[in-house]
């Protein structure tokens, strides 16, 4: 079984490589620890979106739309405002259209590799980033914290875990949110037209057209909708511009299963997704339809939580304490058709 962990360069910064059994990683510190490239070389699936031509410049500026990046605060925030319990936050509009602020800052980060090792049949890398005073956007966030990145790759896919550690004297608002980008296709030769997406969900929000924030009010699934539920959503070639789901269980292999499952419908190989019970959103986007990926994003709050009139409980808000820490995990692997 090949299996390493390794530290080598991309132009001139530092990347992770991880192999394991019939998959390989690299991850990247200096892009917020995103996955950036993943694949199984068995089935000759190609995860996410990925361009290498890209200078290190360009991938900051669009960090959001390859790989598997991982968003603090991510979707909008109208008028830029977080209301949280013991203080309002004024972030700066970066959403002219809607006036908002969008995706937050982690992201973008230079993160630090913490280690890059084999431990047991495991290849495994750990990398942080610590915010304080020193972040250009602690002036609008004056909240100091850590964020922990585990990547655990073996044979049963990618293990992913991030943690955050409030690290200041008050209430500190977390929404982790994974804004990865899928191929479609994702496997080698395929026709993106044969890609399809499953997803449990639940009710539909409605979102203003000016903002693209939560009015509140639920809609009813239309046909459209009814094509998750149902695993025949093709998710490219058609413009999805945020569906907006409340996340349920459904079941994959006899068990409750909480996530995605992406399936190529010539070979019947798939991409299961398999997130935390702590997310509790789906947001599903694709750049117009046209540019072969697609985003289903897991979110652990709804777009503009904060400064929704509904309980916690609802819009999925949540604060930390000083010094408390929030974990979430997942998992990403594939899976033959016939296994």
């Amino acid at each position: 079984m090949s299996l390493s962990a390794e530290i080598s360069r991309f132009q001139d910064k530092e990347v992770i490589k991880l192999s394991a059994d019939k998959y390989t990683a690299i991850i990247a510190p200096f892009l917020g620890s995103n996955i950036v490239e993943m694949y199984d070389t068995e089935l000759d699936i190609d995860f996410f979106r990925h361009d290498s031509n890209r200078t290190i410049e360009e991938m900051k500026a669009a960090a959001e739309i390859y790989g598997f990046p991982t968003l603090l605060f991510a979707n909008r925030l109208h008028d830029g405002v977080l209301q949280a319990s013991d203080y309002t936050y004024h972030f700066p509009v970066n959403e002219p259209v809607g006036g908002n602020h969008l995706h937050g800052f982690l992201h973008k980060r230079e993160h630090s590799i913490v280690t890059a090792e084999v431990v047991g049949e495991s290849a495994v890398a750990k990398t942080e980033y610590v915010y304080d005073a020193k972040d250009e956007f602690f002036e609008y966030f004056p909240v100091p914290f850590k964020a922990e990145f585990t990547f655990t790759l073996d044979a049963k896919g990618m293990h992913y875990e991030v943690s955050i550690t409030n690290q200041s004297d008050r209430q500190m608002p977390v929404m982790i949110c994974n804004h990865c980008a899928f191929n479609g296709p994702f496997k080698k030769g395929a026709k993106a037209l044969d890609t399809r997406l499953w997803l449990p969900i639940g009710d539909k929000w409605e979102l203003d057209p000016k903002t693209n924030c939560p009015t509140l009010a639920t809609l009813p699934h239309t046909n459209h909708d009814r094509q998750y539920i149902a695993g025949d959503l093709v998710p490219v070639e058609q413009d999805i511009d945020n569906d907006v789901f409340e996340m349920t269980d459904g079941e994959y292999a006899g068990k409750p299963f909480r996530g995605a499952i992406l399936t190529d419908t010539e070979s019947f190989d798939q991409i299961i997704y398999e997130v935390d019970e702590q997310f509790k959103f789906w947001v599903v986007w694709n750049d117009h339809g046209d540019k072969n990926y697609f985003c289903p994003e897991p979110m652990t709050w709804m777009i503009n939580a904060p400064n929704l009139a509904i309980p916690a409980s609802e819009s999925g808000y949540k604060e930390l304490a000083p010094e408390e820490t929030f974990t979430i995990k997942e998992r990403i692997f594939s899976k033959r058709h016939d296994d």
